[in-house]
């Protein structure tokens, strides 16, 4: 009985020590990020802690496996949300987002959001900001998979002349402790061939290593290339303090035909990763990515001058417009002087995604999230783009769901825009309800719009054209204005569109008894007649004028009479004298459609005499008229 206890005894503890080891080993891998490998033995962990749940997570997220990792950041949620720090509620929303649970991921992020800022009141919700990306689209991009991925990763492409050069672990060797998978080399292909997988070839002898090697960038005369690899020191491995080996910018250059000098830059260190070489337009600074000391997130963007020595000065993180408490990384500078980058901070679709910002004089415009189909749930990276002829490459685990990355092809066609806002010539006032009407060269309506009470107006419109823009409002006399666009669509994208009433512009115009009239001296008649007397022509020929000058205007005549006489008598001969000046005018050469006869009779007087007997004959005269009321 004895010795039966005594052998419980000894397996217990043996399992109890076996299973102290068994995580000690999995908190070891976990250190040195070999995070798949801890994951198999965290899962074998019966006693499923705090800490055991948050480090599965991150095992898969870290890998792009968010499937898994939602699984065990919602274990750690479920049983520990009060202790947890801020990280694990970003991760988790980033997580859901991977696989589409938008509104779960925003709930999340939310929390995240108020333990880091308790007093903020901004929300996002990533429904309303993929409709407001939707809604404001400037650009359009088209998006293809390529046939020389393979079924390993492929990304991080860059231009050297007429190839691309991407990284691939596609050879197979040792794989590297992160995610199983092969150490990366560089290949390159012609980029005719981008659909022939059989002309990939690897980049170069001297430059591929038994480590990793990727994200190359080269000088526009192709002599000069800088690019990521493992901290490698006398042909083996350089590890920190922890047995991480970080990653390091080198440099290297071309000569007979052979890449030669592979240095390493001044500015790499040790116990940190420097990665993802970008140069700039001027090819006078180097962009990269980093955590050195000092970053604000985990990876920041820097830049460093390069002096016509070949030296360098010292980095300068580009600070808080671009940089987050989050990932950015992989910079591209464009020939437009426009920054691409990487960012999980910035607010998007859900883990990397691209954005833009505009560099000016050292300073960066808020970056531009560029939406779909460039950007998807889960991580898409390392964008560069030809702005000559619109074409780029882009990276992304989009569709394969088991963290492999692959490399997509994109055209790109920028939508151009006429824009501006309607005033008042004279008071600058804005006017709302005006018809802006975009027409071609051919006088072909493209487009319109009525403008709200912000009296803004804005048309999408082609390179190389010729177009003419009209505003029209009642009242109001039309402006049109012509304008052209070259062939990169360069024009002024803010075209104003100033409008003159009437009354402003001609003295003759002016509101009585709330009409907008012309005003002439009164036409007479003959009694009982209605055709147009000499004196009466000459002043329908200011009409007539002012009508020519103004030919969009439509005027109304309305002929009046006074009580005298009976009221159908009245109404026939009001009729009669006001198609008389309609056809006076219209012989005078105004187009019939911009004038309207009304005979009103006796209904509309002037003044208290709407009886027979009751007035003065020159009471009774008031009311005896022919108004011009401008109706559009």
């Amino acid at each position: 009985m004895k010795k039966n206890v005594l052998l419980l005894f000894i397996v217990a503890f043996c399992s109890q020590l076996l299973v102290a080891q068994n995580l000690k080993k999995a908190n070891y891998l976990f250190e040195k990020r070999a995070y798949l490998n801890a994951a198999e033995l965290f899962l074998n962990e019966t006693a499923k802690t705090q800490d055991v749940l948050a480090k599965l997570g991150d095992c898969y997220y870290f890998n792009s496996k968010m499937a898994e990792a939602t699984v065990w950041y919602q274990n750690l949620m479920n049983s520990y949300e009060n202790s947890v720090e801020p990280a694990y509620f970003f991760r988790y929303s980033q997580a859901l987002k991977g696989i589409k649970k938008f509104d779960e991921a925003d709930k999340w992020f939310h929390k995240y959001a108020e333990k880091k800022q308790p007093n903020s009141t901004t929300i996002n919700t990533t429904q309303t900001f993929i409709e407001d990306l939707a809604t404001n689209k400037i650009e359009t991009y088209t998006v293809n998979k390529i046939d020389i991925n393979s079924e390993f990763s492929d990304f991080g492409t860059s231009f050297f002349g007429d190839k691309i050069v991407f990284a691939s672990n596609r050879i197979q060797g040792k794989n590297y402790d992160w995610n199983n998978l092969p150490y990366l080399d560089l290949f390159q292909v012609e980029i005719n061939n981008l659909n022939n997988s059989s002309k990939v070839i690897p980049f170069s002898e001297t430059i591929n290593t038994k480590l990793h090697e990727s994200n190359a960038v080269f000088t526009k005369d192709g002599k000069t290339m800088y690019f990521t690899r493992n901290n490698f020191i006398d042909g083996k491995k350089g590890k920190d303090e922890h047995k991480i080996t970080h990653l390091k910018i080198y440099k290297a250059e071309l000569l007979n035909n052979e890449w030669t000098n592979i240095v390493e830059l001044p500015f790499n260190g040790s116990n940190y990763s420097t990665e993802h070489p970008a140069l700039s337009k001027n090819e006078k600074q180097l962009y990269f990515a980093s955590d050195m000391p000092g970053t604000i997130g985990s990876f920041d963007l820097f830049m460093v001058d390069i002096h016509e020595d070949g030296s360098y000065g010292l980095p300068i993180n580009l600070g808080p417009s671009i940089n987050t408490e989050q990932r950015e990384q992989f910079p591209f500078i464009s020939n437009q002087n426009e920054l691409f980058f990487a960012s999980d901070g910035h607010f998007g679709f859900g883990n990397l995604d691209v954005f833009k910002s505009n560099i000016s004089e050292n300073n960066f415009s808020k970056p531009q999230n560029l939406g779909e189909p460039i950007n998807s749930n889960l991580d898409d990276f390392a964008f560069i783009i030809n702005a000559e002829n619109n074409n780029g490459f882009i990276s992304s685990n989009r569709l394969n769901g088991i963290g492999n990355d692959d490399i997509y092809s994109f055209t790109y066609k920028k939508s151009i825009f006429v824009s501006g806002i309607v005033q008042n010539k004279n008071s600058l006032a804005l006017l709302p309800g005006t018809l802006v009407t975009l027409y071609n060269n051919t006088n072909k309506i493209l487009n319109e719009t009525i403008v709200d009470k912000n009296a803004s107006y804005s048309f999408e419109i082609e390179p190389n054209k010729a177009y003419k823009l009209k505003g029209a409002l009642k009242l109001f006399n039309p402006t049109i204005i012509e304008f052209l666009t070259d062939t990169k669509g360069n024009i002024n994208k803010n075209i104003l569109l100033h409008l003159e009433s009437y009354e402003d512009a001609e003295k003759n115009i002016v509101v009585d008894n709330g009409k907008t009239q012309i005003k002439i001296n009164p036409i007479y008649f003959d009694f009982d007649k209605w055709n147009i007397r000499k004196d009466a022509a000459l002043e329908l020929d200011t009409i007539v004028e002012i009508m020519k000058k103004y030919p969009d205007m439509v005027i109304e005549i309305g002929a009046h009479t006074d009580c005298r006489g009976t009221e159908e008598y009245n109404l026939t001969l009001s009729h009669k004298r006001a198609k008389s000046v309609r056809e006076y005018l219209v012989r005078q050469g105004i187009s019939n459609e911009n004038v309207k006869s009304v005979g009103y009779g006796e209904t509309q007087p002037l003044n208290h005499c709407i009886k027979p007997g009751m007035c003065k004959s020159e009471e009774y005269d008031i009311n005896r008229r022919c108004e011009f009321v401008i109706l559009n």
